[in-house]
């Protein structure tokens, strides 16, 4: 979105430059040079990440007697061969692996824990992603007892109201939300819109890397960021036009 943005502002550069506005197309120039070296650089989405990854902890330990840890899903890829499924991609492992290890945390407290897998198949693969993550989860060592499958949501707005009924008839004393350290300020917002008070859990953190020349990494991230800002302004307005599904009651779960 970054790089579509600045090749964007160049573009109209050049045509009002071509319709002799010269003193403007290379103001508006000088603006998307400025613009590619503050994102390249890293001081844009250093600034952007610093303020979205302030929600969440890094730990959690506050369990009670029934506990939720709600896995949220982060993609699924199929690798190419004839006989190739859908796994787990790079950015699930980290998710993936933290709620198994606040699992085994919970079950060492005495209470009695599960992990609610949420993701359906957004891509398309065949499978969802609660049956791919169910699979590695498994493998970790997880009964299947303790699995909460939500295989239907398409994105975080549906990872929270689908999971609702759900941990409505579990009626957990403590929930854990596990997402990226970039995902759980928006995952928060709409898992509260739903009456699901959850301590959110990051399962890993992002920063930008600060050079001299542009990286194209660092667009990635400010993209990554940006998608999270728009979602999050999104709900706002959607909120002050009435367009949400009501929302629930902070604490009904």
């Amino acid at each position: 979105m970054m790089l579509a943005l600045v090749c964007v502002l160049f573009g109209f550069a050049w045509l009002i430059d071509r319709r002799g506005l010269r003193r403007f197309s290379r103001g508006l120039g000088l603006v998307s040079l400025l613009l590619v070296f503050a994102v390249g650089c890293g001081p844009l989405p250093s600034w952007m990440l610093q303020h979205l990854q302030r929600t969440g902890v890094n730990d959690f330990n506050a369990w009670g007697a029934r506990n939720v840890i709600v896995l949220l899903g982060a993609g699924t890829v199929r690798p190419e061969g004839r006989d190739a499924v859908a796994e787990a991609n790079l950015f699930a492992y980290g998710r993936i692996v933290e709620s198994a290890r606040l699992y085994w945390q919970c079950r060492h407290s005495g209470g009695d824990c599960k992990i609610e897998i949420s993701g359906g198949d957004a891509r398309g693969l065949g499978l969802s992603e609660a049956v791919v993550y169910q699979h590695v989860l498994l493998g970790l060592g997880i009964p299947r007892a303790d699995l909460i499958m939500e295989p239907s949501s398409m994105n975080t707005w549906q990872n929270a109201q689908f999971s609702q009924p759900l941990l409505r008839a579990y009626r957990p004393d403590r929930i854990a939300l596990v997402s990226s350290a970039t995902h759980l300020r928006r995952a928060d917002l709409y898992f509260r819109h739903f009456g699901i008070e959850a301590t959110p859990v990051r399962a890993d953190w992002l920063t930008a890397t600060w050079s001299i020349l542009p990286q194209s990494y660092n667009f990635t991230l400010a993209d990554v960021a940006l998608h999270e800002y728009l979602g999050i302004a999104r709900y706002q307005v959607y909120q002050w036009l009435g367009w949400n599904v009501q929302a629930s009651e902070p604490g009904a779960l």
